[in-house]
């Protein structure tokens, strides 16, 4: 087994992205990220019989995250904290066009206005590169659900930028 601050090296940016897209809200992400890896230095353990460590994590989180919506009253309840939008453009590397950062914003805001279940998949999908089997066994779904959910997602996505693709690509 890895030491786990070599473990937090190779996957801690990965759980805090998935964390923050999750919560949609950067003090809640940093803190289900804190008590993630705090379980882990008190349960090194935990991590012994994992055959992917990075899947692993991602699973722990989505757990923390669940744990965290369920504590919530109705009013901040999974659908209010999908509807937030904090500023996650630091998550992309800096834009170095006008067009382009203007498209990351709008990107963030589309995210923004998925299910959650479908910001789940895309997230997983597009920036943790995983396989729908992978990301069906992470979210505990049908292996036909997670491809649904990602064509769903992107459809959407696809519908709420192609204004902003089509004004960038207007000469």
């Amino acid at each position: 087994m890895l030491p786990l601050e070599q473990i937090l090296d190779e996957h801690g940016d990965a759980v805090f992205s998935f964390l923050l897209q999750l919560s949609r809200s950067e003090p809640d992400a940093r803190d289900l990220f804190q008590d993630l890896w705090r379980r882990l230095v008190e349960n090194p353990r935990l991590l012994a019989e994992a055959r992917d460590p990075r899947a692993f994590l991602l699973h722990l989180a989505r757990n923390q995250f669940i744990d965290l919506t369920r504590r919530r009253n109705a009013r901040t309840r999974a659908h209010e904290a999908s509807q937030a939008q904090p500023d996650i453009a630091g998550l992309f590397e800096p834009a170095h066009h006008p067009d382009e950062h203007a498209f990351r914003e709008a990107l963030d805001r589309a995210l923004g206005q998925l299910p959650e279940d479908q910001r789940m998949v895309v997230h997983l999908k597009l920036w943790e590169s995983l396989t729908f089997d992978a990301i069906a066994t992470l979210l505990d779904l049908s292996p036909n659900t997670t491809p649904s959910r990602y064509r769903y997602g992107v459809d959407k996505l696809r519908t709420l930028l192609r204004p902003l693709y089509d004004e960038i690509r207007t000469p």
